[in-house]
């Protein structure tokens, strides 16, 4: 029987219940639905959030509490009885507990902490302990771990008295007694294997570990290069910690690719959804980068100003100033967009810069000559039919037009796919370098480009 229904009608039945004041009807009618049909339920019923989860057997309440929004989180606990939110928190995987406290003030933090069982209050506070960005922070002690010297028996009878409540069985760690990870082994191996076989003839040292320190975004190349699900944290010691698994990883690549747009648009990475972070904080985050734009812009009107005179002598040219330099800040932000998502997925490392640069310098050629012949036909073709629009020198200025949409697009090419190569080896985010950074900077050395050009083919003739 499936328990798939629309979710107006969803919305319907429980609108129904709650009116009825049925608790017991409420609950099995919850306990019935999928666990997104019941995040659903709570997005849209925001009043009625903790009756929700207090209707939830405990287990399925955890899961639905750990894909809602921050602010729903936050919520519920601030209006949970305090037996139900020990429950909870100590229902709750590790990790998803350790991202939720993570987001909260000092204060409550440890006022929640208290509610943890001895074992998960130790575990937890390990966790809060390792850097932010860590892989620390996203281990789980959700796993079964096994000694080297027992028998596939042994194991077998250890993974049927503790195994339940253990959602990552697909494969069973092995360590020493020293706690230290010798190896990972897959549970069909343990289930095909004679009982009385050692662990230890099973292991073939060929184990895939993350150390508890890693980035987390080097545990997403990880977990790519070697196709798997879960792998075990270590420390300097070796001693098995926890498990960091495949969700978890994808979750954190799907932020960092929030902030990278983000940053990529021009502002600092929003902490919070955009329709709830408060207008002042969010005010704070774009204005900051706005007016460092609008700094580099007046570099341009600098530039300008320099050029006052030509531009005075020769009006001709300002009409093409808008199209240079929006071609070089075009092209900047194409080649730091493909450079940023290479180096974001591993593609390119800072060893390849130069193969990189070699590559961009061929492209810029290609794609320059291709717009400068555009644009020097467009002002060899109009002057036909508009014959006083660009004077009688309209070859001169169509080779000036052509030759600094040359100039800037290569410009703009090396300038958008060096920056994050730069900014990453003195450890800065590439993000930042990427559209509207690129831009100001082309724009200013495009202004340089195509006044160089003017002089080049119109001094003598308009200048």
């Amino acid at each position: 029987m499936s328990n798939e229904v629309s979710q107006p009608a969803l919305q319907k039945q429980f609108d129904e219940l709650v009116r009825e004041s049925d608790r017991s009807r409420l609950a099995d009618f919850l306990n019935y639905q999928n666990i997104s049909d019941v995040a659903w339920l709570i997005d849209e019923n925001e009043e009625d959030a903790v009756t929700i989860i207090c209707g939830l057997e405990i287990q399925r309440a955890a899961g639905a509490f750990k894909i809602l929004d921050l602010s729903a989180q936050k919520h519920i606990i601030q209006h949970l009885p305090p037996q139900k939110t020990a429950e909870l928190l100590n229902e709750l995987p590790s990790d998803d507990r350790t991202a939720f406290l993570e987001e909260l003030p000092n204060e409550a933090v440890r006022e929640l902490i208290k509610l943890l069982n001895p074992e998960e209050r130790r575990f937890t506070l390990a966790q809060l302990g390792y850097p932010e960005e860590s892989v620390g922070r996203l281990m789980t002690n959700d796993y079964l771990a096994v000694e080297d010297d027992w028998t596939v028996l042994e194991v077998l009878d250890h993974i049927r008295a503790f195994g339940k409540d253990i959602d990552n069985l697909d494969v069973i760690y092995v360590v020493n007694r020293q706690g230290q990870l010798v190896d990972d082994v897959r549970i069909r191996d343990f289930l095909l294997s004679p009982p009385e076989r050692m662990v230890h003839e099973m292991v073939d040292g060929r184990c895939i570990a993350l150390h508890v320190r890693d980035d987390q975004e080097s545990a997403n190349q990880v977990f790519k290069m070697n196709n798997r699900v879960a792998l075990p944290v270590i420390d300097d010691r070796k001693v098995m910690l926890g498990i960091v698994t495949i969700d978890d990883v994808l979750w954190v690549a799907n932020e960092e690719f929030s902030e990278d747009m983000q940053k990529m648009g021009g502002t600092e990475a929003l902490d919070e959804p955009y329709l709830e972070i408060p207008i002042l904080k969010l005010f704070k985050k774009r204005v900051v980068w706005l007016i460092v734009l609008f700094l580099g812009e007046m570099l341009t009107a600098t530039a300008m100003g320099y050029y006052e005179a030509e531009i005075q002598r020769a009006v001709v040219l300002a009409l093409f100033i808008p199209l240079i330099i929006s071609s070089g800040g075009n092209s900047g932000s194409q080649a730091s967009t493909l450079i940023i998502q290479a180096m974001a997925v591993g593609e390119i490392k800072m060893q390849d810069w130069w193969r990189v640069m070699r590559r961009e310098i061929i492209s810029g050629l290609l794609l320059g000559t291709v717009l400068g012949i555009i644009g020097f036909a467009r002002v060899v073709v109009w002057s036909q039919f508009f014959p006083d629009m660009y004077g009688i020198h309209y070859r001169e200025v169509g080779a000036a037009v052509g030759f600094s949409l040359l100039g800037v697009v290569l410009q703009g090419t090396l300038t958008g796919s060096m920056l994050p190569i730069i900014l990453k080896k003195v450890g800065a985010d590439p993000a930042v370098s990427s559209a509207p950074f690129v831009a100001t900077i082309v724009d200013v050395t495009g202004l340089v480009i195509y006044f160089s050009f003017a002089f080049l083919f119109l001094k003598g003739l308009l200048l």
